[in-house]
């Protein structure tokens, strides 16, 4: 981060003790204070020979506290910026740190040298303005961390910002980077992708005509994103067919329901076993998801399956809500661990929460069980109040902080991991679960296609006359073995969830 200041000559103090001042360097970089102190007379001097005015740049964004420039290309940038804290430390400088950074200066030698030569020999004057280059390494900087981190210029800011009001016009998939391509995590309840027949697991090859081999998570969302009633062609690749399918979609306004198929899934004689699906989790999830337990409990439910596949994630405070429902005041929900004190934290239900009766419960995940899912899944299997039934979860289990920058930019920048009650960590490796029943590609299709039965044509009608959902009927059979168990050994039926700790 840097900031350009037309104040007073400033004297930036050096690790080897000696001082500079505006002027000494040369007219590319008049001044530069160093937070952390760990860039030498020499090496600046050298810096700025081999890179001119590119580096003076470089230095700025890789964390200089201020930075008086008088060259001409610098102007590219707006003079006003918001204020900057004052991070350097009075604290004598370890040497070790200092070693280590010393390392960088031939790299930023190199990059600078490059931006250089492309601002000068680059046959397209028009791409290579300090902005565009400096935005595409950013771009390029924050890819190769992870899938996840990412720069955000200021329209995929204000797509970050618009997502969170739960109503955007587009097809409703949800992506995610995996093995090096865009997946589909997610399709989203009653959206255009659902009713197009597109599943999760299949990739994006194309959209518009445009290849996504290249594209990042918000780059494709902003292609497929766009006016209601406008249509978006997708190329779809689906690996467990091996087949190519093109899909014109029509984009249209989505509001997200994230409580669906509320009841009760066993016959007369059995243990009544309710039955209900969260999509995602958002600011009405805990209050539509009270409702449907309150009529569950008036059906006489003696058993809940809690069906989480498919559930791509959300806010962070609605799933500890959720959980509230289920576990005891002040229980540990999630805890986060990053490499700066501030980035690690514990979130606990609250103090004045009222769970629900514990009758036992069975949590269905898979693979496109997601974030916010994968946090309740984990709490609740760790802390015993659930099995867990189905197969492995997706594996994103990481804290991205948004962090503003100028111009309406910002960085989506990974800052610390989640960890299950039992310290376990979801990323890249996901929550396994209790009970494994894994379902072919083509059950998942059919049951996508229950799931909109009412939106179902004749043909498709046919294909799913008689098709039980192996998955469900795991958990369903489960349940009710421990509802008969509490009722023979006398158990109070609220507390048959005891039967699953065992």
């Amino acid at each position: 981060m840097f900031k350009q200041t037309n104040m007073a000559p400033q004297i930036c103090k050096l690790p080897n003790g000696s001082s500079l001042k505006q002027g000494e360097v040369g007219g590319a970089v008049q001044g530069a204070c160093l937070e952390g102190g760990v860039l030498g007379l020499e090496g600046l001097q050298g810096a700025v020979k081999r890179g001119g005015v590119g580096l003076g740049l470089l230095v700025g964004f890789l964390g200089c506290s201020c930075l008086a420039a008088e060259s001409e290309a610098l102007k590219e940038f707006p003079a006003k910026e918001p204020a900057l804290k004052e991070a350097a430390s009075k604290e004598p400088v370890a040497k070790e740190p200092v070693l280590k950074e010393a390392s960088a200066y031939t790299p930023l030698g190199m990059f600078a040298k490059a931006l250089q030569l492309i601002r000068q020999d680059y046959v397209d004057e028009g791409k290579v303005s300090y902005s565009a280059l400096i935005g595409s390494a950013l771009k390029g900087m924050l890819a190769s961390l992870d899938p996840h981190s990412q720069f955000l210029d200021p329209k995929d800011y204000k797509a970050v910002q618009d997502d969170t009001q739960s109503r955007f016009s587009g097809v409703g998939l949800v992506l995610s980077q995996k093995d090096g391509r865009l997946a589909v995590v997610s399709v989203m309840e009653g959206s255009p992708g659902a009713r197009a027949g597109i599943l999760p697991g299949d990739q994006l090859f194309k959209v518009d005509g445009q290849l996504t081999e290249r594209m990042t998570v918000n780059e494709a969302a902003n292609f497929l994103r766009g006016e209601s009633g406008q249509v978006v062609k997708l190329v779809i690749y689906r690996a467990s067919t091996k087949e190519t399918r093109e899909f014109e979609v029509q984009r249209e306004s989505i509001k997200v329901s994230t409580v669906r198929d509320v009841k009760i899934v066993t016959g007369d004689g059995d243990a009544k076993i309710g039955y209900l699906r969260l999509t995602q989790f958002n600011t009405t999830t805990v209050a539509e998801l009270s409702a449907a337990l309150d009529d569950l409990e008036k059906q006489g439910m003696q058993g809940l399956v809690l069906d989480l596949r498919g559930n791509p994630g959300g806010l962070l405070e609605s799933v500890i809500e959720v959980a509230s429902l289920f576990l005891p005041s002040g229980s540990l929900v999630v805890s986060t661990e990053g490499r700066v004190p501030s980035q690690s934290r514990v979130y606990r239900t609250p103090e004045n929460a009222q769970p629900r009766p514990s009758y036992p419960m069975a949590v269905l995940v898979n693979g496109g069980s997601a974030s916010a899912a994968e946090i309740l899944a984990g709490a609740l299997k760790d802390l015993r109040r659930a099995i867990l039934v189905g197969e492995t979860t997706f594996g994103k289990g990481s804290v991205q902080s948004v962090i503003p920058l100028q111009d309406g930019a910002a960085l989506r920048l990974t800052t610390a991991k989640y960890y299950t009650p039992g310290k376990q960590v979801i990323h890249e490796r996901g929550v396994t679960p209790t009970i494994r029943a894994v379902l072919p590609q083509e059950q998942e299709r059919l049951v996508a296609l229950q799931r909109r039965e009412e939106q179902l044509d004749e043909r498709e009608k046919a294909e799913i006359a008689g098709f039980r959902d192996a998955q469900l009927e795991r958990a369903a059979d489960t349940l009710k073995a421990v509802v008969l168990y509490a009722l023979k050994s006398g158990t109070p039926e609220k507390s048959g969830a005891a039967a699953l700790r065992k």
